[in-house]
């Protein structure tokens, strides 16, 4: 160093001397909870710093506050005229100072560097933070119980729950009082040595639980700000039965020590307390006071019996050094008794001392760049040493680890300012790396170190250099403006103000973003939103401050990465899909798309269904629903169901989509005849039917819908019976009605049974289902000769066919043992048919005095009705045994006239006929449209006919007048019929029918008018001939002869 600059430095000294260069404090004052931008002072005039003229200045006059990493800067500082205010950071006192409850006070500290080095001072601010009233009092509960008992004296106080105000001084807790107050009780306020007030509630009359033992008011707590806050809680008061001491702490004060390593269940404090009651009312109960805070319930715990305090989880001194607990003593009727406990937390050794670095000359690269002409006593960085420790264990020294050319100056407790000691030269030395080391007192001693880089500026002969040509940054979208992005730093090997460096934003940079100019804190003053751009890129420049300026640049990529802003989006807010009802089992019903504007994870959507799961399952990633269970367009045509879509943000978003699926359907069923009901019914076209009547009809019915549940009729086959050939045409179908109708004429060759197998289709795509049924249709006069009928039935059901109306195959067996029923039913009535004829004509023979004993006789034909029975194959449907044949029983009695000498008997023939009704005849009277269940075991439920009896011929008449010998059939009211026979022994064939039975005349014959009337709801009445038949349940029917 030459002369001159020692002659400058000296100069400085003296400045510095002149100027009070040594710290200096500052204290102010405001109130917490001010607005942004409330001027609290002025530095520079408060300070006085009226400067000398004729002191050269390296750089103008500035107020730089120096803030530890990551504080929340609560005043601002302004950079050139020191004024002092408020920040959008709100002050809360309450906050600042969480654990001051009384009145002390409460401090904000900053320290600000008054610049350039000519007139360096570092100022310590103190902000009195004042108490505003924004707190309202709370008592712990809405409901305050008290128990008093009814021998309490007058005047006896007891004490309140206390509430709560987190302010202090006047707009703390100031007023108690009842509001709505009974004569029985006053209330009273202690305050305590602390400043605590203590509502007190005063027995002012006598009590009597017996004449009532609750009393309910309600108290009020009031603060003493302007205006004032407060609140109430309710009050109750229960007057418990006599007893008549409540315990006595021995201490009601208590303070303790226990160190802050103590491990847990150690003892802290055994509380005693006695009750001068006998019995249950002396047991003692300890608790803790809800007044404690929640912080101490944690650490401490206390025997309700014994009344031990013990540590109940970890302490630490250096987060709370006081705990206050207060214990309530209570016998279970009066009210507790109170003491409190004072827990002090001693110290140990447990905390390692910390180093704060705050510069004052910026950092380049965590670097300070210093000028190899840079004066003596040049501050550096402020150096703060910490330790939370308390005394000795708390005291901290601080010092270089080996000789540099800079020291550490005490300015306040615990804080250093790093300055230079001495001349440097960046020839001799370009760059010193000092490690500061902080010791405690402990023993053994804790330390802790940190590292300063200091480089020496040279001549401007290097450009800044950057340490990397490209520098890659990433931001959230949706930052705050103002958001700092980077410290950008370059490197220059010169010195002074060669390697001052000046950071600006290239013309390439974008609107919004901004670069500090010396520190090269590179921010952003807009908010960035990835979805409408992504990637930034520009360039950054570093220009030194020399004469002749150097510059270099840096490209700035900065990706805006994605924050789950977006909720997931679907294409359509509800989705209808239609899906046949044959879709299999776990079969695409369809695709949900749903999109997300984030990226990366917050973009991946997760699908699921809320409300269908039983139903249907949805791929989480690909929205592919898929059915979990198999359709039935019957049994539920849709199916309606929400669906969530959640993205993998933090937190998650979500939406939904409503999903109804349409069952479309399918040709799945069958058409099912309703008419006829059986294969094995017939119906009578007589010969004089004219062309086109409709002689008959046939009804289906199908499930479905649409077309597949249209239906089609055709015959597709016909054959008479009785001759094996094929008819010529006869007869048609309607195609859409399936009314049959007579196409010709009827000539002879035309008679016969005829059978048309008469095929229904339905109009399903992309298969046609359908179903056979058998149309017998008797062409004929009559139909007196039931049994050849059944015979020729019996023949066209063994022709080759292998569908009945229900679409189940009638297999050979069915057939036989039809044939085998009808062959026993036949029999049987031949068998009756002779004993009737032979009991008839022994009764003309025998003398009438023979008749007289014999009437008393009676004999029994058992006659088994013939049962028509259909065997079908349909869904594993077990065959219905065929019920049992029912009993026909004949009983003939004689009577005796009063003449002797009569030769004529008179007897009376019962007949109790059992009819029933699935023995019915064949003969199809009505064709009632009914709709049965696809599933019914059998469909012939319509008329059937019994079975024929060949000595009756059955035939419409008018009626005649009754002879002496005739016959009375009861039969149902609306079935009548006519039976017409002259003698037993003398019938002759007068019919011209080929396929009836002979009509029997004789002189006396017998005959019972009547009509053949049937319920009828088609449009089609069949003809009245055919055997006897009748509906509904068994019935039975009296035949009365008078012989």
């Amino acid at each position: 160093m030459d002369l001159a600059s020692q002659a400058h430095a000296l100069v400085v000294l003296l400045t510095c001397a002149v100027l009070l260069c040594q710290a200096q404090e500052r204290d102010y004052t405001v109130k917490e909870e001010q607005p942004e931008n409330v001027r609290i002072g002025n530095l520079r005039k408060d300070l006085d710093l009226n400067l000398d003229p004729s002191i050269r200045l390296s750089s103008p006059l500035q107020f730089k506050p120096v803030y530890k990493t990551g504080d929340v800067p609560l005043v601002r500082v302004e950079a050139n005229t020191g004024e002092i205010f408020t920040t959008n950071h709100r002050i809360d006192r309450e906050k600042l100072c969480s654990g001051v409850f009384t009145e002390k006070r409460c401090y904000y500290e900053i320290e600000v560097a008054v610049l350039p080095d000519e007139i360096f001072r570092l100022v310590k601010i103190r902000f009195l933070i004042e108490d505003v009233n924004d707190n309202a009092p709370l008592f712990q509960s809405t409901v305050i119980n008290i128990s008093i008992p009814e021998n309490t004296a007058i005047n006896t106080r007891y004490p309140v729950p206390s509430a709560f105000d987190p302010d202090v001084g006047i707009n703390g807790i100031q007023h108690y009082e009842l509001v709505k107050s009974v004569n029985e009780f006053g209330l009273d306020i202690i305050e305590t040595p602390e400043g605590d007030k203590w509502p007190q509630l005063i027995v002012q009359q006598n009590l009597d639980r017996e004449q009532k033992d609750t009393f309910v008011m309600k108290i009020k707590v009031e603060d003493g700000g302007n205006p004032p806050k407060s609140s109430t809680a309710i009050l109750q008061v229960t007057i418990s039965d006599v007893n008549d001491n409540r315990p006595i702490f021995k201490d009601s004060e208590l303070e303790v020590s226990v160190p802050e390593n103590a491990p847990m269940g150690t003892s802290v404090a055994q509380l005693h307390a006695t009750d001068a009651d006998l019995g249950s009312n002396a047991q003692i109960h300890f608790a803790f006071s809800n007044q404690i805070s929640s912080s101490t319930k944690r650490h401490f715990a206390i025997n309700s019996s014994t009344g031990l305090i013990t540590v109940k989880q970890p302490l630490d001194r250096e987060v709370t050094p006081v705990h206050k607990l207060i214990v309530l003593a209570s016998d279970g009727s009066s009210t507790p008794s109170r003491a409190t406990v004072i827990v002090n937390v001693t110290d140990v050794n447990d905390n390692v001392p910390s180093i704060d670095t705050r510069y004052i000359i910026n950092l380049v690269n965590g670097t300070v760049l210093l000028s190899e002409n840079a004066p003596l006593n040049t501050k550096i960085a402020l150096i703060t040493v910490t330790d939370k420790d308390a005394e000795l264990y708390g005291k901290v020294a601080c010092y270089t680890d080996h000789d540099v050319p800079f020291r550490l100056k005490p300015v306040f407790n615990d804080q250093f300012l790093l300055e230079t000691a001495a001349p440097l030269d960046y020839e001799t030395t370009r760059e010193y790396a000092i490690k500061i080391v902080a010791s405690d007192r402990g023993t053994p001693p804790l330390n802790t170190s940190a590292m300063v880089l200091i480089k020496i500026k040279d001549e401007n002969d290097n450009a800044p250099i950057f340490p990397q040509p490209e520098i890659q940054l990433s931001i959230p979208e949706n930052n705050d403006p103002s958001t700092q992005l980077i410290k950008i730093s370059a490197t220059d090997a010169d010195s002074g103000h060669n390697a001052e460096i000046i950071y600006t934003l290239g013309p390439d940079a974008p609107d919004g973003f901004n670069i500090d100019r010396r520190s090269g804190i590179l921010s952003v003053g807009k908010r960035l939103d990835r979805e409408k751009q992504e990637r930034y890129s520009f360039t950054v420049i570093a220009r030194d401050n020399g004469s002749t300026s150097l510059q270099s640049n840096v490209t700035v990529r900065l990706i805006v990465q994605d924050l789950n802003d977006n909720s997931p989006a679907f294409t359509h807010p509800e989705y209808n899909f239609y899906v046949p009802e044959n879709l299999p089992l776990y079969g695409t019903v369809g695709l949900i798309t749903v999109t997300d504007s984030d990226a990366g994870d917050n973009a991946v959507v997760t699908l699921s269904i809320l409300n269908g799961k039983d139903n249907f399952i949805i791929d989480p990633q690909t929205g592919v629903i898929k059915p979990n269970i198999t359709f039935d367009r019957e049994q539920q045509s849709s199916y309606t169901f929400m669906v969530k879509a959640v993205d993998g943000g933090q937190p998650p978003s979500s939406s939904y989509a409503k999903v109804t699926i349409n069952v479309v359907d399918v040709n799945d069923n069958r058409p099912v005849f309703v008419i006829p009901s059986s294969n094995y019914s017939y119906d009578l076209v007589r010969t004089t039917t004219t062309p086109g009547a409709v002689v008959t009809r046939v009804f289906a019915i199908d499930n479905d819908t649409g077309m597949n549940a249209e239906l089609h009729y055709s015959i597709i086959s016909s054959i008479i019976i009785t001759s094996r050939v094929s008819p010529r045409g006869l007869f048609a179908i309607d195609r859409t009605t399936g009314n049959i109708t007579l196409q010709e004429k009827i000539v002879a060759a035309d008679q016969g049974l005829h059978r048309l197998v008469v095929k229904v289709k339905d109009l399903g795509q992309p298969e046609s289902l359908h179903a056979i049924a058998l149309i017998h249709l008797f062409v004929n006069d009559t139909v007196s000769n039931a049994t050849f009928i059944q015979e020729q039935l019996r023949k066209s059901m063994e022709t080759p066919l292998d569908r009945n109306i229900g679409d189940s195959e009638v297999t050979p067996q069915a057939n036989g043992y039809v044939i085998v029923v009808i062959a026993i039913i036949a029999g049987t009535m031949t068998v009756i048919l002779v004993i009737f004829v032979t009991a008839l004509v022994r009764c003309r023979q025998t003398p009438r005095h023979k008749v007289v004993q014999k009437g008393k006789q009676s004999g029994e034909w058992v006659s088994p009705n013939q049962e028509n029975r259909q065997i079908k194959k349909k869904k594993k449907r077990k065959k219905r045994s065929p019920k049992s044949l029912l009993l026909n029983f004949v009983t003939i009695d004689e009577s005796k006239p009063d003449d002797p000498t009569h030769e004529h008997v008179n007897g009376t023939l019962d007949l109790p006929v059992e009819l029933e009704e699935q023995t019915m005849g064949k003969y199809n009277w009505a064709t009632t449209p009914t709709t049965f269940k696809p599933d019914s075991p059998d469909l012939a439920k319509h008329y059937k006919s019994a079975s024929p009896q060949p000595t009756f011929q059955i035939k419409p008449e008018t009626p005649v007048a009754p002879k002496k010998h005739h016959v009375i059939q009861e039969l149902p009211l609306d079935n009548t019929f006519v039976v017409g026979c002259d003698s037993l022994s003398k019938c002759s064939s007068t019919s011209s029918d080929p396929y009836s039975v002979s009509e029997c005349s004789c002189q006396g014959g017998f005959k019972t008018a009547g009509q053949i009337t049937t319920r009828q709801e088609m449009a089609l009445k069949p003809p009245h001939y055919g055997t006897l038949c009748g509906t509904g349940t068994a019935r039975s029917h009296r035949i009365k002869i008078n012989l």
